[in-house]
C-alpha cells in the first residue's frame, strides 16, 4: 500500500480523496494554486504545497509543478480526482518515468478507451452497440460526405474531450462543413487536439452509464448504472441509481459484455461506460470515463462499496475482494444533486463570500463538499461547490429525503442553483422517471 499519496485537484473531490486515504492510513498532500490558500483540501491534508497562481494552467495543470511537489514531500504515488489532468494520458507516463503511482489506469488503456474514436473501435471488437458513425473525420468536405452517408441528424464530437466543448449538432448539409470547422477549433482550444467525429444523433435520448472497477489480478466488477438524463449543455445536473429505465435482463447482459471487454484490453482501476438510449430503450456506447465521476458517490449508496478506496487498492496492486454478483443488487436507490455557485435561471457563475453555511443531515443523507462559511469561492475554476446525496429504501423516498436537504441547505453569500433542483424533483417527468436529455431544457423554458 502507499504510504503518501499526492492529490492533484481541489475542492470536493480532493477532500473526498483526503477521506479515503485516512481510512487506509495514508498521508495525504495537498497542492493548491495561490487563490486556494485558504480551501479546505488544504487545511484537512496532512501536507499542503502552493504550485502556482491562480490560473489553472500555470497550477493545476502544470505538470512539472505537481511531480516536484510529490518529490519535495516523498508522496509514492498520485490521485487526479476528475477533471484537470485526471484523463491525461502524457500525466500518467511522467508519473511512471518519475517512479510514482498514477491512481488510475495505465497510459495505453487511458489512450485506447479514452479516445473516443479508438473506444468506438474497441465497442466494435467486443459486441457493445454502437451508433452508426464515423473514425476522424479529414475536413468540411468529408464531415459533409460521411453526415450523408450517416443520415441526419447527426452530431459532431472531439475525439479527445467531453463536457459539450468539440460538439455539434447538424440536421442538414449546407451547414456540416462550417460547424466541422467550429467543432474542430473547440477541440483544439479545450483539448489540443483537432480532431473531430460523427454519429447520428438521437433527439431526446437518455443518459445512462455503467461502473467499472478492475484490480490487476483479473478481477472486473460491474456495479450497475446510474441514470445521468438530467442535464443542461451536456453537464450532468442531477444523477440517481439504478436507472428507473433498466431491467435486471439489460444490466446482466450489458455487464457481461462490459466485464469482457474490461477485462481483455487490460484496464484497471475505475472507470464509467457511457451509454445513450432512444425512445424504443436500446442503448448504444457513447464513451468512457478514465477517472472517478462526479456521481459516483450514487453507486456507493446502492451498493455499498467505497470506489475510492477500491481505486486506491486497485492502483497499488492489491487483489480486491468485492462480492460476484452479477448483476450487481442493490441496496434501496440513491440521488445526487449537483450544487453550484451559479445564478438558478441565468446560470451565469456567481462567485463570492459565503457568508454562511449550513449542510443538511439526517438519515440517508450525505453532503460532499470542498466550502464552508467565510470562505470565499474563486471565479477562475468550476462552479460546483457541493453535492447532495440521499439514499431510500425506493426512489420516492430517496426524492422525499432530497427535498428535504434542500430546504434545509444554507448557503448565503452567493446564489446557487439549488432552486433548480426543487423545481426538478417537482416535474411530471422526473417523478415518472420519463426525463431526458431535453427535460431541463423544457423547464428552463417555461420559466421555472
Amino acid at each position: 500500500m502507499f504510504s503518501k499519496v499526492l492529490i492533484a485537484n481541489r475542492g470536493e473531490i480532493a477532500m473526498r480523496v483526503i477521506r479515503a486515504c485516512r481510512l487506509l492510513g495514508i498521508k495525504s498532500v495537498a497542492i493548491h494554486s495561490e487563490v486556494d490558500a485558504g480551501a479546505l483540501h488544504v487545511r484537512f491534508a496532512d501536507e499542503a504545497v502552493c504550485i502556482g497562481p491562480a490560473d489553472a494552467a500555470k497550477s493545476y495543470l502544470n505538470i512539472p509543478q505537481i511531480i516536484a511537489a510529490a518529490e519535495i514531500t516523498g508522496a509514492d504515488a498520485i490521485h487526479p480526482g476528475y477533471g484537470f489532468l485526471s484523463e491525461n494520458a502524457k500525466f500518467a507516463e511522467v508519473c511512471k518515468k518519475c517512479r510514482l503511482s498514477f491512481i488510475g489506469p495505465t497510459p495505453e488503456a487511458m489512450r485506447l478507451w479514452g479516445d473516443k474514436v479508438s473506444s468506438r473501435a474497441v465497442a466494435k471488437t467486443y459486441g457493445l452497440p454502437l451508433l452508426p458513425g464515423t473514425g476522424v473525420l479529414a475536413d468540411g468536405k468529408d464531415a459533409t460526405e460521411q453526415a450523408q452517408a450517416v443520415g441526419f441528424p447527426i452530431i459532431l464530437k472531439a475525439s479527445g474531450g467531453g463536457g459539450g466543448r468539440g460538439m455539434r449538432i447538424v440536421r442538414q448539409a449546407e451547414d456540416v462543413a462550417r460547424a466541422y470547422e467550429t467543432a474542430s477549433h473547440e477541440a483544439m482550444t479545450g483539448f489540443k487536439n483537432p480532431d473531430v467525429y460523427l454519429e447520428r444523433f438521437i433527439e431526446e435520448p437518455k443518459h445512462i452509464e455503467f461502473q467499472v472497477l478492475a484490480d490487476q489480478h483479473g478481477g472486473v466488477w460491474t456495479l450497475g448504472e446510474r441514470e445521468c438524463s438530467l442535464q443542461r449543455r451536456h453537464q450532468k445536473v442531477i444523477e440517481e441509481s439504478p436507472s428507473p429505465s433498466m431491467n435486471d435482463e439489460q444490466r446482466a447482459h450489458l455487464g457481461e459484455v462490459i466485464r469482457r471487454a474490461v477485462r481483455e484490453t487490460g484496464y484497471t482501476t475505475l472507470g464509467t461506460l457511457e451509454f445513450l438510449m432512444d425512445e424504443k430503450g436500446i442503448l448504444y456506447f457513447m464513451e468512457m470515463n478514465t477517472r472517478v465521476q462526479v456521481e459516483h458517490p450514487v453507486t456507493e449508496m446502492v451498493t455499498g462499496v467505497d470506489l475510492v478506496e477500491q481505486q486506491i487498492r486497485a492502483a497499488a496492486g492489491e487483489k480486491l475482494s468485492l462480492p460476484d454478483t452479477r448483476p450487481w443488487s442493490f441496496r434501496g436507490h440513491s440521488i445526487e444533486c449537483r450544487i453550484n455557485a451559479e445564478d438558478p435561471r441565468s446560470f451565469a457563475p456567481w462567485p463570492g463570500l459565503i457568508t454562511e453555511y449550513h449542510a443538511p443531515g439526517g438519515g440517508g443523507v450525505r453532503v460532499d463538499s470542498g466550502v464552508y462559511g467565510g470562505w470565499r469561492v474563486p471565479s477562475c475554476y468550476d462552479a460546483l461547490i457541493a453535492k447532495v446525496i440521499t439514499h431510500g429504501a425506493n426512489r420516492a423516498e430517496a426524492i422525499a429525503k432530497m427535498r428535504c436537504a434542500l430546504e434545509e441547505f444554507i448557503i448565503g453569500g452567493i446564489r446557487t442553483n439549488i432552486p433548480l433542483h426543487q423545481a426538478l424533483l417537482q416535474d411530471p417527468e422526473v417523478l415518472s422517471g420519463r426525463m431526458s436529455t431535453r427535460t431541463i431544457e423544457r423547464l428552463v423554458a417555461k420559466g421555472f
